[in-house]
């Protein structure tokens, strides 16, 4: 599925079961709110937290998957087409770090 694609399921899909989408500032509040629970699974599974009973059967990838759909609501609401705009931010990175990266001491 491309991101179009993906975007496009979004939309049918808030369309149909959920009847409209939520206001921008309310899907904005509602990404940090995933991008929250996202940061959650993985400070309890790479870095130094412990797993509390609740948190056992939250899942990385449907977490991510949670935040990748908030924001294609954001995306279709203020007329975003992800496809286009992922492109273009991977050309300005691609020309702005073209040897930015191998000549980082640090990453070696």
């Amino acid at each position: 599925m491309t991101l179009e694609q993906a975007q496009q399921e979004v939309d049918t899909w808030i369309k149909t079961y959920g009847v409209r989408y939520f206001s921008e500032l309310t899907n904005m509040t509602i990404l940090t709110e995933e991008v929250g629970e996202l940061a959650r699974i993985m400070a309890r599974t790479y870095g130094d937290q412990s797993f509390k009973k609740s948190d056992l059967e939250k899942n990385l990838a449907d977490e991510m998957a949670d935040v990748l759909w908030v924001l294609m609501c954001l995306a279709n609401q203020t007329g975003v087409d992800l496809t286009e705009a992922f492109q273009k931010n991977l050309d300005k990175k691609t020309k702005r770090d073209a040897t930015r990266h191998h000549e980082n001491e640090k990453l070696k």
